[in-house]
């Protein structure tokens, strides 16, 4: 999906006010606009840092409902339902950096067919399934065995699932938007 600089600013804004409203108000952004950019359909992830640290992060992987719609969800689900963090509070709203990831269309990869920086992984066996954006490599500066084993074990399985019969490696690339860039 490519976007214009207006189309990446028009997103970003989006989010931060759907954040602004679970943060502040405990409930969901009611509005989307109604163009044909939020009309469509895309996997998207919402991540949240507060001074350079990970502060939640929601996303859906298969679009089935519109773009405006997913944002809205993941921007009020990052900050409010990410199992790993307590709520956002109020007063943390002028230190949070927003960032939004587009995702392409899952494809299913062979382990020598991932390219660190340009690959996300979703690893499934089973009814477990773990996802890793492709910055997430870049930044902790994993290999292409490590960004492996990072998404194992993001899974519930252990490091080396990727390598048995049965779990299933799908690749995917991100248009990604960051405020302040």
């Amino acid at each position: 999906m490519y976007l214009s600089e207006d189309d990446r600013k028009v997103i970003l804004g989006l989010v931060r006010r759907a954040v602004e409203e679970a943060v502040c108000r405990d409930r969901l952004l009611g509005e989307v606009p109604p163009t044909e950019l939020f009309s469509r359909r895309s996997g998207v992830f919402v991540t949240l840092q507060r001074k350079q640290r990970l502060r939640g992060c929601i996303g859906v992987t298969e679009p089935r409902e519109s773009l405006g719609e997913a944002l809205v969800r993941c921007a009020a689900g990052a900050a409010r339902e990410d199992p790993r963090f307590d709520r956002v509070l109020p007063e943390e709203m002028n230190d949070l950096e927003i960032e939004v990831s587009l995702l392409s269309a899952l494809v299913l990869l062979r382990p020598e067919e991932i390219e660190i920086g340009t690959h996300g992984l979703l690893v499934e066996q089973g009814a477990r399934r773990g996802l890793l954006l492709p910055q997430v490599a870049v930044e902790h500066h994993l290999d292409r065995e490590r960004f492996l084993e990072e998404t194992c074990c993001k899974a519930g399985l252990p490091s080396t699932a990727w390598q048995e019969p049965g779990t299933r490696i799908y690749g995917f690339t991100c248009e990604i938007l960051r405020e302040n860039e």
